[in-house]
């Protein structure tokens, strides 16, 4: 009975014993599972949004800005599969599903419910304050963006030869890397912010690098626009508007969430950061097409195996190529000029439409210095519906506000005054001034289309377009173009499917740059099927 009474005492504590030594191999099954509290940096949310079909999909400009050259000798079959990334939120997740399934509920789910709701609350309130503290953290630890940039790194490496193409051409092209980083000043604190509390790989930071050159005014022919590159159809889908006064796309705020949101999308889609990006590139479609295809002849559907074109062939190997210039650019013999780890622009409600002339006056700020900023706004004034908040530098925010709360409501908007002579329209008005009959009718509460002679019309001078060349940092620098030598005699190319300038500039014995200079292009652009070139060729 004694040996028996002891057994029953001491078994128990033999059996925590030995699971507690060997917990940390392989785990004990009996023991109760501890809830982790550590925060997860999830690189996914959930799916919010319907996959958009093919032909709606973003298309980018990377080699529109970039200039690349012979991007086709690179487009063989690579030997090698990529490093896998072991993603833990996507088994974490089809655990769960499998639970679910089987009709008993999640442990972690049961040990949410058993929590009171005043510890849920004190849960929440302490990721706040884990995530307020990463974020101080973040600005004391890293003076330099670029460091702070870099100790984010995780995308998987890709062996692919492309990667050392493009290395080799940023090293070659100092100007180029020196041009975006000056653009890249006003932005990038703003989009690392971002990425970083959404867990995110920092290489996606550096992604409007490739698409855009950090120019919030660039298009393509796709019609493109801003700094992450989003066709009209894609911005709707994601929640930016569009309208005369304003269009999203260029608002570095909104676009950069919708860009971020899309790229969480397709890697909860894909679970895998080279599809992802180049679903962004290329549409979602055509990436599981490629696949497909490659599944159905037994291939592997890796990034580097998928028959695709040649501009998303080469976008992922163009951002692991700048992202590990960045990453060690002394090895490189590349300098990369420091950025500030700390914010360029704060945002302020200005309550309701104004002139932005009004705003730069108010916050002493020039002209051309707000407009980099807020490249956005497509009038002098700032839509009458919203978004009712314009960026300023840091250092000029209280000013402003302070400003803006003396400003009398009349004094918000310019106007002038046209005394209607004989023979005037408010289509002839309208052009005069550089405003729609829209604009004109609005203030002056005409329903039809009727004037009468000497009345007078108040005119929204800050309805006027507002020209990208008021800018500052990001204005467009002018196409040049070559003039050819009288010696050398014109050539009429129809492009073909298949084609790109690299092609042609090689059938015609010219180079890539001529080609594009002499119409008017990039050496990126998109050509299409029955596009009429002019080269100019040595009889």
């Amino acid at each position: 009975m004694r040996i028996e009474t002891e057994k029953r005492i001491l078994g128990p504590l033999l059996a925590l014993a030995v699971c507690a030594g060997v917990s940390t191999l392989s785990g004990c099954a009996s023991a109760p599972s501890t809830p982790d509290t550590g925060t997860v940096r999830s690189p996914a949310k959930d799916a919010r949004e319907v996959s958009p079909p093919p032909d709606q999909q973003v298309t980018t400009t990377a080699s529109r800005f970039d200039a690349v050259g012979p991007d086709a000798e690179l487009d063989g079959q690579l030997p090698l599969l990529a490093p896998q990334i072991a993603d833990d939120a996507f088994a974490t997740e089809e655990s769960a599903t499998v639970t679910e399934e089987a009709g008993a509920e999640s442990p972690d789910l049961a040990r949410q419910h058993e929590q009171p709701p005043s510890a849920q609350m004190d849960n929440e309130s302490v990721a706040v304050q884990v995530s307020e503290a990463d974020s101080e953290r973040a600005l004391t630890q890293y003076s330099d963006i670029w460091d702070r940039i870099r100790s984010g790194f995780g995308l998987p490496a890709l062996d692919d030869p492309r990667v050392s193409y493009h290395e080799r051409w940023f090293v070659k092209n100092p100007q180029y890397m020196d041009r975006k980083v000056e653009r890249a000043r006003l932005y990038l604190y703003h989009i690392v912010e971002e990425v970083e509390k959404r867990g995110m790989p920092m290489e996606i930071a550096l992604l409007p690098a490739i698409e855009s050159a950090y120019q919030p005014h660039a298009y393509s022919h796709a019609r493109a626009l801003g700094l992450w590159q989003f066709i009209a159809p894609t911005a709707r889908r994601y929640g930016i508007q569009m309208n005369w006064w304003y269009d999203g796309r260029q608002d570095v705020l909104t676009s950069t969430r919708a860009a971020l949101d899309y790229l969480e999308k397709l890697y909860a889609e894909f679970g895998d950061w080279h599809l992802a990006l180049a679903a962004y590139n290329a549409g979602e479609g055509k990436i599981h097409y490629a696949m497909a295809y490659n599944q159905r002849r037994g291939r592997p559907t890796s990034y580097q195996y998928l028959r695709l074109k040649a501009e998303t062939r080469h976008y992922v190997p163009k951002l692991l190529a700048l992202s590990r210039i960045v990453a060690n650019p002394n090895a490189y013999g590349v300098q990369i000029a420091a950025i500030p780890n700390e914010p360029y622009f704060a945002p302020v409600d200005i309550g309701s439409q104004i002139d932005l002339n009004v705003v730069a006056h108010l916050a002493d700020v020039p002209m051309g210095d707000l407009y980099d900023i807020n490249p956005g706004f497509k009038r002098w004034a700032t839509a009458p519906q919203g978004p009712h908040r314009v960026l300023v530098p840091i250092d000029k925010k209280d000013q402003l506000v302070e400003a803006l709360s003396n400003l009398p409501d009349e004094q918000r908007v310019k106007w002038r005054r046209h005394r209607v002579r004989q023979g005037d329209t408010l289509s002839t008005i309208a052009r005069r001034y550089g405003v729609t009959v829209s604009a004109i009718k609005q203030a002056n509460h005409i329903r039809g289309s009727l004037i009468r002679v000497n009345q007078n019309l108040l005119i929204p001078i800050s309805a006027r377009p507002l020209s990208r060349r008021v800018a500052n940092v990001t204005r467009p620098a002018p196409r040049a173009r070559v003039n050819p030598p009288k010696s050398q005699a014109k050539v009429v190319h129809r492009v073909r499917q298949g084609e790109t300038l690299w092609s042609i500039a090689r059938k015609y014995e010219v180079y890539v740059n001529q080609l594009a200079r002499w119409n008017y292009m990039n050496q990126g652009d998109i050509l299409r099927v029955g596009q009429r070139l002019q080269i100019w060729i040595t009889p």
